[in-house]
């Protein structure tokens, strides 16, 4: 259909077509609607970023909103070899390509528009210059982002409306932060596969086998960010070190429910996790194997998919907690699989001092991960920090099942019914 219309198009029409970046830019490589002041584009490598700032530049000069830009980059070389001069660069695209200047490390369009080259290596050169705009590039990788993007705020002070687009592969720096965060930003999104198109196959692969299933994964090719959370019980360095291919056999599976509290799509989560266990005594060890958790649906949904998991992995067991629903989860759970062996567990103090015991298993060694569970992991991340929100519900699921497995099915005052 695309081709066929093509075709109807006058040559003047499909010239100015194959130069229209908004018909062709992804929705996230594109400027957002709203008075923003900053738009934060994080992306995954590969994702288009240089691209999107590139084009944005260019708009905004050739259009006449900003006759004084600032470019910003890690180096001077970065700048020129990668926002200037590269293949997603300024001076790529046309049909107006900007002359630079080499001596005054500016950039001039033909209708007087100019973008200077800056080093975030130097903060200080930006103290003085006042700009329209500003295009700073991978801000995560500047040696001081905080000093430098203060000063250069500073400097955005000419026009109606100052603005600045920031494109980074993210890691959880301050600065990226406080820009996120802040009342006037915006923020998009990008993968490194949604461009997959435009980069080798090759390069994709590589990244994907080398980091599978790591946090670095999603960082550097999902375009997220991520980050350790102070006073969480776990770290993201320390389950990635836990995670192995491992498999059976095992002397006890067992999987895991932590039953909402209440139902319908914004009902907390139902925690089901499922593990395995060998040897003995100190030499006991448990490993992760699945995480099913289900969000919003109703008991019977929850059960069968409790069910569905424990059969799949042979399980001797399923141990749910009783303190919403009691004996209403048991026959929940029984209604789903009459043949399965059901244990209900109660819990008399907090979620927290039951977990602590099972993170300090992890600290030992004792607990590894069959394969990534970014939800869980995430939670696992989160949990136990002075801000954490909501109910650990795939946490409460893991700790009874390897409380389970290697504190022989007792727990701090946690008795069995």
């Amino acid at each position: 259909m695309l081709a066929l219309l093509l075709k109807c198009l006058s040559s003047s029409l499909l010239a100015w077509l194959i130069r229209e970046w908004r018909f062709w830019g992804r929705e996230e490589q594109l400027a957002p609607p709203g008075d923003w002041r900053a738009w934060l584009f994080m992306g995954g490598r590969g994702a288009g970023k240089t691209r999107a700032g590139s084009e944005w530049v260019s708009a905004q000069a050739r259009a006449g909103k900003a006759g004084r830009i600032a470019l910003v980059g890690p180096t001077f070389h970065d700048v020129r070899e990668v926002m200037i001069e590269g293949h997603s660069g300024l001076r790529s695209l046309g049909p107006e390509r900007p002359t630079y200047e080499a001596s005054r490390r500016r950039l001039v369009w033909a209708n007087g528009a100019q973008a200077f080259a800056l080093s975030a290596e130097d903060p200080e050169s930006l103290r003085g210059p006042q700009f329209d705009a500003a295009w700073c590039d991978e801000l995560c990788f500047w040696a001081r982002p905080d000093e430098t993007l203060a000063t250069l705020e500073h400097g955005l002070r000419l026009g109606e409306r100052p603005r600045m687009m920031v494109t980074t592969t993210p890691r959880p720096i301050r600065a990226l932060k406080r820009l996120a965060a802040a009342r006037d930003s915006v923020v998009t999104r990008s993968s490194t596969w949604a461009n997959q198109h435009n980069v080798a196959p090759d390069f994709i692969a590589a990244l994907n086998e080398r980091w599978a299933g790591t946090a670095r994964h999603r960082q550097e090719l999902m375009g997220e960010l991520i980050e350790d959370v102070e006073g969480a019980l776990w770290r993201r360095s320390d389950i990635e070190a836990a995670r192995e291919c491992v498999s059976g056999p095992f002397d006890k599976v067992v999987v895991a429910v932590d039953p909402p509290a209440s139902a319908g799509a914004n009902a907390d989560a139902c925690g089901i996790v499922a593990a395995g266990a060998r040897g003995v005594g100190a030499a006991r060890t448990a490993v992760v194997l699945a995480d099913a958790s289900l969000q919003g649906a109703p008991p019977h949904e929850w059960a069968a998919r409790a069910v569905e998991l424990a059969r799949a992995l042979g399980a001797d067991s399923i141990v749910a907690e009783s303190n919403n629903g009691g004996e209403l989860v048991r026959a929940v759970l029984r209604a789903a699989a009459p043949d399965c062996v059901v244990r209900l567990v109660h819990a008399s103090i907090g979620k927290r001092a039951r977990a602590e015991p099972i993170a300090a298993l992890y600290a030992q060694g004792r607990v590894k991960h069959a394969a990534a569970f970014p939800a869980l992991e995430d939670e696992m991340c989160a949990f136990g920090a002075d801000g954490f929100r909501g109910s650990p519900d795939r946490v409460d699921a893991l700790v009874w099942a390897l409380t389970d497995l290697l504190l022989g099915g007792s727990g701090p005052r946690m008795r069995m019914l």
